[in-house]
C-alpha cells in the first residue's frame, strides 16, 4: 500500500480514536518513531478533523449568567482526597440528585463521592471529609448539611443517586450505587433513613455499578429500578517497562481493558421487596458497558421503554412490549451509537412534542443529537442531527459527562448543558487529570444551537474536571439551577440569574393510583399558541437525577390556557384551564369517588 498522506493519516488515526472510546475513553496512544505523524491532540486545529461550522453568536442571545453561590449557599462538599493511581474505580467520578425528601416545597441536594484511592479506608475517607452528602434546603437560599443525623452518609466509591418512593408512603427513599455494594435507604418520614439494602433484596451483587433510574415499567403503580454495569473491574499493571512500550493513558484507566458489567433490573414486589430479573426481561444488556439509563416513553404507547448509553460499546434501546419484556430496538431505530456515551438528555428539543435524545461521547468522537421522527416517518426512528444544529463539531475536543434539555432563559425552548473533563492524565503529573470547561447551548429554535459559555458567567472561564451534574430549580424563583460534580474537587452550585425575567410555570405532581412520584407521568401545557410536552422522570442526566417538578417558560405569556396531565399506569387524564403564570402549581391525582 502506498504512503497516506499526513493529513490523512491523522484523519484515520481521529476516527480510530472514535471506535477504540474511553473511560469514557482511556484510549492507549502509543509513542510513536516517526515525528511526521503526531497524532491529533485536543485543542489542535487540522484539516479534515476538526474544521468547525462557523457560528457566530447572534445579537438576540439571553442575557441570563449562572452565579457561583457554592460557599453561600453553605455546601461544602470535596471528592477525592490523595492521589489517585490510575485505576478506573477512582475516575469516573459520581453524581448528584435534586428531591425534597422531607416534603417541604424545597429541594434538597444528595451528592456522591469517591471517597480517593482504592487504597484509601472509609475511615481515612471520613476523615477527609469525602463522604457522600445530604444537604437540607432551608428555603432561604441556604443549606444545612444533615447527612449524620439523617443517616445517609455512605463513605465508599460512590458513583451515583436517585430519589423514589419505592413503597408509595409520600417520603422519597434514595438508591445510592457504588464500585462495591450498592445501597438503598428507606425514608422514615421524619428526617432519618434506615439502610434497607438487604431486607429489600437488593444486596449481594459486588460489582462496578453507576447509573440508577427509576420507573414503574409494567405500569402496576409501584416504582421499579434499574442499575446499569459498567465493567468488571481487575487491578492491572500500569508500568511502561512491565509492558514494553511508552503509553500516554495506561491500561487501568482504559475500558477496553476490562470485560463489561451486566445491568441490574429489579422489580417491585410491592412489599417493600424487589426481584432482580434483568435476564428474564431481556434487560441485561451483557455486552455493553453501562453509565446511564433513562425510561422515556418514546413510541407514546403508554409504556415506558429504556435506553442505556453504553461505554466503548453500542448503546442499547429497549422498546417496552407491555407484558413483562422488552424488544431490542437499537439498530432499527438507528440509536445503536457505537461511541463511548456517558450522558443521556432526554425532551423535546424542536417543540413537535415527541421525545428526542441527546449523548454526550468522549474526545474526536462528537456528541449525538438524535431527532425523534416519529411525527414525521409514524414510526420510531430517530436521526443524528448534531452537527446540522451546533452540538456535533464544537465538541471534538471534550469528553462529555452530565448534561440536559432545560429551558434556562424561559422563553419556551429547551436548551442544553454539558459538563465536561478529560480522562487523559496530564503529561508532566499523571496523578492528575486534564480539566476542561464547560458548556451552555441556547436554543434559537429552527436556527439551532449556540454556545453562549462566553456571555453566561465567569464560571464558564474556570477549567474543571467535571463529571456528574443535576438540575432544578432550588430556590423556587422560575428559573432552573445546576449543581455540578467535580472529580477531586469542590461541587459548584450555579444559580440561574434572569432567566426568571421571562413568564415561566411549574408543575409538581401526586399521583393517588399510581407510584406517588408520578414518574413516567406526562405534562402537555398550551399557551401562546405554543405546546410543550414534559415527561416526569425522563432526564436521567450522568449519575445523577434532575428535579421531578415539571419546568416550562412561557416567554411573555402571563397565563396558560391549559395544563394537562397524563397519569401513569392508568392513562387517565386531568386538565386544568386558564392558570396564572410564574407559579408552582401543585396537582394531586383526582381519583374520583
Amino acid at each position: 500500500m502506498g504512503r497516506l498522506s499526513r493529513r490523512k493519516r491523522q484523519a484515520l488515526w481521529a476516527l480510530g480514536v472514535a471506535l477504540v472510546g474511553s473511560l469514557g475513553g482511556g484510549v492507549l496512544v502509543w509513542s510513536m518513531t516517526d515525528t511526521d505523524e503526531a497524532p491529533y491532540r485536543p485543542g489542535e486545529q487540522v484539516e479534515g478533523v476538526v474544521a468547525r461550522l462557523e457560528r457566530t453568536l447572534p445579537p438576540d442571545y439571553p442575557r441570563v449568567t449562572f452565579a457561583d453561590v457554592t460557599e453561600a449557599a453553605g455546601i461544602r462538599f470535596r471528592h477525592f482526597a490523595g492521589r489517585r493511581t490510575s485505576q478506573i474505580p477512582e475516575d469516573m467520578g459520581s453524581g448528584a440528585a435534586w428531591g425534597d425528601y422531607d416534603r417541604d416545597g424545597w429541594l434538597d441536594l444528595y451528592v456522591v463521592s469517591t471517597i480517593g484511592p482504592l487504597s484509601m479506608t472509609p475511615e481515612e475517607g471520613r476523615r477527609a471529609g469525602t463522604c457522600n452528602r445530604l444537604f437540607h434546603n432551608n428555603g432561604d437560599g441556604t443549606f444545612t448539611d444533615v447527612t449524620e443525623a439523617a443517616g445517609v452518609g455512605f463513605c465508599g466509591w460512590g458513583m451515583g443517586a436517585a430519589w423514589g418512593d419505592y413503597d408509595n408512603d409520600g417520603w422519597p427513599d434514595l438508591v445510592v450505587t457504588a464500585f462495591g455494594q450498592n445501597m438503598l435507604y428507606h425514608n422514615n418520614g421524619d428526617g432519618t433513613f434506615t439502610d434497607v439494602t438487604r431486607r429489600a433484596g437488593l444486596a449481594g451483587p459486588q460489582g462496578f455499578w453507576t447509573g440508577a433510574s427509576w420507573g414503574d415499567y409494567d405500569n402496576d403503580g409501584d416504582l421499579d429500578l434499574y442499575i446499569t454495569g459498567y465493567v468488571r473491574y481487575v487491578p492491572v499493571s500500569n508500568d511502561p517497562s512491565a509492558l514494553g512500550f511508552d503509553i500516554e493513558n495506561p491500561p487501568g484507566i482504559n475500558p477496553s481493558t476490562f470485560e463489561p458489567e451486566r445491568n441490574l433490573f429489579y422489580r417491585n414486589n410491592g412489599d417493600g421487596t424487589f426481584t432482580e430479573i434483568a435476564v428474564r426481561a431481556g434487560v441485561a444488556d451483557p455486552e455493553g458497558k453501562g453509565l446511564s439509563a433513562a425510561w422515556a416513553d418514546l413510541d407514546e404507547d403508554g409504556w415506558l421503554d429504556l435506553y442505556v448509553a453504553n461505554d466503548v460499546s453500542d448503546n442499547t434501546f429497549f422498546r417496552n412490549r407491555g407484558d413483562g419484556t422488552f424488544e431490542d430496538l437499537s439498530y432499527p431505530a438507528l440509536v445503536a451509537d457505537y461511541r463511548s456515551s456517558m450522558g443521556i438528555a432526554v425532551g423535546d428539543w424542536d417543540g413537535d412534542t415527541d421525545l428526542d435524545l441527546f449523548l454526550t461521547h468522549w474526545v474526536a468522537q462528537e456528541n449525538a443529537l438524535y431527532t425523534n421522527l416519529l411525527r414525521e416517518q409514524g414510526k420510531l426512528l430517530f436521526r443524528d442531527e448534531a452537527d446540522m444544529y451546533g452540538l456535533g463539531q464544537i465538541s471534538l475536543d471534550y469528553v462529555g459527562w452530565g448534561t440536559s434539555f432545560f429551558d434556562y432563559d424561559n422563553d419556551g425552548r429547551l436548551d442544553l448543558f454539558v459538563t465536561n473533563g478529560s480522562t487523559l492524565q496530564q503529561r508532566d503529573r499523571p496523578h492528575l487529570l486534564v480539566p476542561q470547561k464547560d458548556l451552555l447551548f441556547w436554543n434559537r429554535g429552527s436556527d439551532g444551537f449556540y454556545d453562549v459559555s462566553a456571555v453566561s458567567g465567569s464560571f464558564f472561564d474556570s477549567l474543571y474536571v467535571g463529571r456528574g451534574a443535576a438540575f432544578g430549580d432550588y430556590d423556587n424563583d422560575g428559573d432552573v439551577d445546576i449543581f455540578v460534580v467535580n472529580h477531586g474537587g469542590r461541587g459548584v452550585l450555579l444559580r440561574n440569574e434572569g432567566g426568571n425575567r421571562n413568564s415561566w410555570l411549574e408543575v409538581a405532581l401526586e399521583s393517588r393510583s399510581c407510584n406517588r412520584m408520578a414518574l413516567g407521568a406526562r405534562v402537555r401545557v398550551v399557551a401562546g399558541g405554543q405546546v410543550q410536552v414534559r415527561q416526569i422522570g425522563a432526564q436521567s442526566t450522568y449519575l445523577s437525577q434532575n428535579s421531578p417538578v415539571a419546568h416550562f417558560g412561557l416567554g411573555k405569556v402571563t397565563r396558560v390556557d391549559t395544563v394537562e396531565v397524563i397519569w401513569p399506569c392508568n392513562g387517565r387524564r386531568q386538565v386544568l384551564t386558564d392558570v396564572p403564570a410564574r407559579q408552582i402549581v401543585r396537582i394531586v391525582e383526582d381519583v374520583g369517588t
